[in-house]
């Protein structure tokens, strides 16, 4: 399936979405390659054209823009830890599949995690005007929702353990989105000696 056929499927009739992405044959690499690989990339290159070009106002402090060199290899971290953060969030899906009486199928679980990651991914655009960056968080809880609707179809979960299940997930991958943007925070704070700007 095209690439803006998925996202516009799954941010707009995720109900039916689901069933034909767990019917859909793939491998790791291909959803990597043609869907995750695409769509990770939105917030860190939005990023470091926000941050780098257009930059951020600190009430009291002034102006700030981060250099292109340190931008650029901050959004290459942040990318690069972003790719692996899905991995693992869906290691840990998988892992947890037999505490809800789930099936465990990594594969599955890398679609849903990926599938569900989508709102964050596509709202990632908001940091190219710093300011706006903070409203990706409603599309994390839309991902919430989505990975809700997800997980019974993807991992084939009981209806009585789709919450908890949902609820334990979720914290998974706030902890793992977290840690990952913890690491990319600080090799960034560690890069930058970028000049202040005022404008």
């Amino acid at each position: 399936m095209e690439l803006q056929t998925r996202v516009t499927n799954i941010l707009t009739k995720p109900r039916d979405e689901w069933p034909v992405i767990a019917a859909e044959p793939t491998d790791a690499a291909t959803l990597y390659k043609t869907y995750i690989a695409i769509l990770a990339a939105i917030p860190p290159i939005a990023s470091l054209i926000g941050m780098t070009f257009i930059g951020v106002t600190v009430p009291l402090l002034g102006s700030y823009r981060i250099g292109l060199v340190h931008g650029l290899t901050g959004a290459v971290v942040s990318y690069a830890l972003a790719l692996a953060g899905v991995y693992i969030a869906a290691i840990v899906i998988d892992n947890l599949a037999p505490q809800f009486r789930s099936q465990s199928n990594l594969l599955q679980a890398l679609k849903l995690v990926a599938y569900a990651s989508t709102p964050s991914w596509v709202a990632g655009v908001l940091s190219i005007v710093p300011p706006l960056a903070a409203l990706a968080v409603l599309a994390g809880l839309y991902g919430i929702y989505l990975f809700y609707l997800g997980v019974g179809p993807m991992m084939k979960t009981p209806p009585d353990k789709v919450v908890p299940y949902m609820i334990v997930s979720a914290i998974v991958i706030i902890i793992v989105t977290a840690v990952m943007g913890t690491i990319t925070g600080s090799i960034t704070a560690a890069l930058f000696v970028g000049p202040r700007i005022g404008f």
